[in-house]
């Protein structure tokens, strides 16, 4: 092998536990020290600036990841917990700097594994309990981390069939739980033969329950409540329909019908479309979309745009105060501080 011994050809094979995984060009992730990249803030409306403050830096905190994402901020640990799928490991970098495998085989152990682009978890969130639950792409399922370590399956099967692979999660106050079912965990997408369900849903959990709530939206994805929970937002991860639909919530926790509250089809060119989404408590929804983290107000207008030297996939609040953002960007894991504490749980 040419080269320092620390870059490892693109094509090699990652080996653990007798398995092949199939990482091209991954390395160790590693912390940084933090350090300011440039980043460019479009500033579309005055409202924009009791949001990102006039010298808003963005850091670099982490890298060396194939594909961040469904990051939760964890209060009792310090701490960001956050997913590579691409890895199968949920990772948790604490706010001291510290970066380290949290679990590991955190979506899949099968022995067809080297076939998936994306076997690990996704989406990571936090029950009212402060258990930390988990959206596993190649098992199919939602799992609950209990405190005593063990494992519960809270949603694996819906009708019979197996659920395609959860992406991401949100809980209402009253402890249900709300996740989204699109098959991008799967080696095919949508013409994958471990496809069982003939729809990408969204759905609700709890008490053992689950419901379906709707399966219109071809890519369901990001999903969140406004503060007060009386609307749910979920993304759709479709380039041809690059929406965000805002569905009224009854007093039962179903769903009226939905309208599109916010359409970025002709504004966003190309493949890329619409993943993470979260709020803030001011109702204002944060987007992750091509070009960055797009804010928008309660009404749907488009304030301003945070682009990373990455695409950005998800992000989550952290910190004392809230104000932390924590950017999950491909490769890599930044932070900025901002002026509106996030929700989180």
């Amino acid at each position: 092998m040419n080269g320092p011994i620390s870059d490892a050809p693109t094509n090699y094979i990652y080996v653990r536990e007798a398995k092949l995984n199939f990482f091209a060009g991954s390395k160790t992730p590693f912390a940084l020290e933090p350090h300011e990249v440039n980043v460019h803030i479009e500033r579309n409306d005055p409202a924009v600036d009791n949001i990102v403050p006039a010298n808003a830096k963005l850091f670099k905190v982490a890298e060396g990841f194939q594909f961040t994402e469904g990051p939760i901020w964890v209060r009792e640990r310090n701490a960001l917990l956050f997913s590579d799928p691409n890895h199968n490991t949920i990772y948790q970098y604490t706010e001291s700097g510290v970066l380290s495998v949290f679990r590991d085989k955190s979506g899949y152990d099968g022995a067809d594994i080297a076939e998936y682009g994306q076997p690990g978890s996704n989406g990571l969130t936090l029950d009212p309990q402060g258990r930390l639950t988990i959206n596993e792409h190649g098992r199919h399922r939602v799992t609950r981390l209990e405190r005593d370590g063990s494992l519960s399956v809270l949603a694996e099967r819906f009708q019979g069939k197996r659920l395609n692979s959860p992406n991401d999660l949100v809980y209402r106050s009253d402890g249900t739980l709300y996740f989204t079912d699109p098959p991008f965990g799967l080696p095919k997408f949508f013409e994958d033969p471990r496809k069982e369900l003939p729809f990408s849903g969204v759905f609700s959990w709890k008490d053992g329950r689950l419901r379906l709530l709707t399966h219109e939206l071809k890519g369901p994805n990001g999903i969140v409540f406004s503060p007060d929970e009386k609307y749910l937002y979920v993304s759709n991860w479709d380039p041809k329909a690059k929406t965000v639909t805002r569905y009224p919530v009854k007093s039962d926790g179903t769903i009226d019908r939905g309208a599109i509250f916010i359409d970025l089809t002709q504004q966003i060119p190309g493949e890329e479309a619409l993943d993470g989404m979260k709020a803030d408590v001011k109702g204002n929804l944060y987007l992750s979309a091509p070009g960055g983290v797009w804010i928008f107000d309660p009404q749907g207008r488009h304030l301003g745009t945070i682009s990373a030297p990455r695409s950005v996939h998800n992000f989550a609040w952290g910190g004392k105060d809230g104000r932390t953002l924590y950017l999950c960007a491909r490769s890599a894991l930044y932070r900025i501080e901002l002026l509106q504490p996030g929700i989180r749980p």
